[in-house]
């Protein structure tokens, strides 16, 4: 059966058995386009109403910031509005306000953010910020702890001390006046994502990873799994963001949703918890801690309209990587033709702020170099992660006034798809470097090649030969563009991108090895996902020795259920199962029961072509699991009342199943009919 993976770093591989070289399928190039090619269009800079939610007595309106994955929020109850972590541009924040004919009566914090610099210095005139007491902010703020409320118009709001992804974070719940112990929302900040949690590795010397691991724990289990079911998550980030791992493109949730869906919120020991929520995260940025400590000690305020650009005298000092970082802000297929020696492309379509974050140091002088109108751009927006600062200023630079100085330029080939695969079948073929994740490498990529990811190849390039031809690869080429400079600087002069990327690789009908499971000598294998069928011997192994590793689902209607069933299963209506997502992601197999087998199969067939998680289903019912039972002289449980949380609560999502219970054994036991 082969597995065709996206190589995303949000997917990645858990199984990698083996290798084939296959050519490439109409629509392959679009499975590619990851967090990174999303953000290239000129809406992923600004802010975004991703949706309004209506709640009794006020409203909360969800913005996004794509290119930094950032989701910040209003929350607006009759004439006032409260502001929920901020980003540092706050001019969306006002005017969404005033247009709601509201006035912004505080901002809050969720925490010191370290991926972008907030904007509570920027609105500090306008409403008091609330901020977590255990902060010891520097500037002026509301300290809060938890217990603490505040009132927004007809929102009541709570605070709750979570710490986990800092020491300090707080969250807050929300309810109605009218029904003030009954929540409604919970703003988790960078505390628990959807389909993740806050990354516990920020801190560095500060406080060891697992120690704020150890605090998630608790925090989930102490707090905010004691809210109810169908409370709103509303997080500070989304897909693509560096402060979590494997985040969900969802911008918002239900507790009873993640109960089932979360893979970290499924992990019953500490032990377990703290291991998997340190796996597989990838390495902060250098920023980061820069950021933290602005927003502790409060961003100084931005003057966002300069009338004029900074414009640099160009001279030939510029090309020393020693002292200047040149970074060429230009598409790019207008980089390659003729740049800054060792000046770095990182295109201001895309991911901008978080690639000048991650590629130059924070006290480097750096030079921008493009045309007037994105320079413009360029500056506003380094601003957001704490570029541009009065004590080291950005410099612009405009292409043509490099060339009338008369200092020289530098040339990278972009290599077409077809040429490179035509150099690649030679004896003296380039060495290709896919500048991408592990991750994305592992599940697709062009030939034998090697891997550096972007963000290590400053400190790795040593590793290669500086006088071999070097073609980098990434999805798009806006990441092996930035490895063309990098290589650069590192003191290559045969370095050149593929042009368009894996993208238009596949696009031009070219192979590619892609991840494969299970090969057969009959060559190519068609892919038929069924769900895989257990006996109730195995059901019952499953329980004995496997338990809180699987997520068991009685399909058959309530009565029924009532009458018998097993012992920690849960009853989920079966359009239930068919449509909603949580089924989809949640961590173990998910296992179906019915009467007799029938039903569950077709279900689980369904699934099985939606998800890569395994699907079981219990061959022959209930009624054969009952039967085998009988015959081994167990008897079965008693009748135990309906436990559908989510059915109690009113909510659509699926709950997590309830703990299992040890059977009661009548002293004679009674047939039951199992729906039969």
């Amino acid at each position: 059966m082969r597995v065709r993976s996206t190589p995303s770093a949000a997917l990645g591989i858990s199984l990698l058995c083996c290798l084939a070289i296959v050519p490439t399928a109409p629509g392959m190039a679009e499975q590619i386009k990851d967090a990174e090619s999303a953000a290239h269009g000129s809406e992923a800079a600004s802010y975004q109403v991703r949706g309004t939610y209506q709640f009794a007595g006020f409203k909360v309106i969800q913005f996004e910031l794509g290119v930094l994955s950032h989701y910040s929020y209003l929350l607006v109850s009759g004439k006032e509005a409260l502001v929920v972590d901020p980003g540092r541009d706050t001019g969306t924040y006002l005017e969404t306000a005033k247009r709601e004919g509201a006035a912004i009566a505080g901002v809050y914090l969720t925490h010191s953010h370290a991926d972008f610099v907030a904007g509570h210095s920027e609105l500090a005139g306008t409403a008091p910020i609330y901020i977590s007491a255990k902060t010891a902010a520097k500037f002026d703020h509301q300290p809060v702890k938890e217990g603490d409320s505040l009132a927004v118009g007809d929102a009541m709001i709570s605070f709750l001390a979570t710490p986990g992804h800092t020491p300090d974070g707080t969250c807050a719940v929300v309810a109605a006046r009218q029904q003030p112990g009954k929540p409604l929302l919970v703003f988790t900040g960078d505390t628990l994502f959807i389909g993740s949690v806050g990354r516990p590795d920020l801190l560095g010397e500060g406080m060891a990873a697992s120690t704020l691991a150890s605090m998630m724990f608790d925090t989930w289990n102490n707090k905010l799994s004691k809210l109810p079911d169908d409370v709103q998550v509303f997080p500070a980030h989304g897909a693509g963001s560096l402060c979590g791992a494997h985040l969900s493109d969802e911008p918002t949730s239900t507790l009873g949703e993640q109960r089932v869906s979360n893979p970290y919120l499924a992990r019953k020991n500490r032990g377990e918890f703290i291991a998997a929520v340190l796996e597989g995260l990838p390495e902060a940025p250098q920023y980061f801690q820069h950021n933290a400590k602005m927003n502790h000690d409060g961003p100084p305020r931005v003057d966002w309209q300069p009338k004029t650009l900074p414009i640099a005298r160009p001279e030939a000092g510029m090309t020393d990587p020693a002292k200047y970082y040149v970074v060429d802000i230009r598409k790019a297929a207008d980089y390659s033709p003729g740049h800054i020696p060792n000046s770095v492309n990182i295109d201001v379509r895309g991911r901008f702020e978080t690639w000048v974050g991650i590629m130059v140091p924070w006290d480097a002088r750096l030079v921008l170099c493009g045309d007037e109108k994105d320079l413009h751009e360029a500056l506003f927006r380094l601003h957001r992660v704490g570029y541009n600062r009065s004590e080291n200023p950005v410099a612009c630079l405009a292409p043509d006034d490099w060339k009338r100085a008369g200092l020289p330029t530098v040339a990278g080939e972009m290599v077409s798809p077809a040429k490179l695969f035509a150099q690649m079948q030679s004896t003296e073929s380039p060495l290709v470097l896919d500048v991408r994740l592990p991750s994305e490498w592992m599940g697709l990529r062009i030939g034998t090649v090697v891997n550096i990811p972007l963000s290590e190849l400053a400190g790795k390039a040593m590793k290669l030969d500086r006088s071999q031809p070097v073609v980098a690869v990434c999805n798009s080429a806006y990441r092996s563009s930035m490895a063309v400079g990098i290589l650069e600087r590192a003191g290559f002069k045969r370095a050149a991108s593929l042009a368009g990327g894996s993208e238009a690789w596949i696009e031009a009908g070219l192979p590619v090895i892609e991840a494969k499971q299970g090969s057969g000598a009959g060559g190519a294998k068609r892919e038929i996902r069924l769900a895989e069928r257990i006996s109730a011997a195995e059901l019952k192994r499953m329980q004995m020795d496997l338990p809180d590793t699987f997520q068991l689902v009685d399909i058959r209607p309530e009565p029924q259920y009532a009458d018998y069933h097993l012992p920690g299963s849960q009853n989920v209506d079966l359009s239930d199962v068919l449509n909603n997502p949580a089924y989809l992601t949640g961590a173990g197999p998910l296992v179906i029961v019915d009467r007799d087998g029938s039903l569950a199969m077709m279900v689980g067939g369904i699934l099985s072509q939606k998800t890569q998680r395994p699907v079981k289903v219990l061959y022959g019912g209930l009624a054969e699991y009952w039967s085998q039972t009988e015959l081994a002289g167990a008897a079965a449980p008693a009748a135990i009342p309906v436990t559908s949380r989510s059915r109690a609560a009113g909510a659509d999502a699926p709950t997590a199943p309830p703990a299992a219970a040890e059977p009661v054994r009548p002293a004679k036991p009674k047939k039951k009919s199992a729906g039969c």
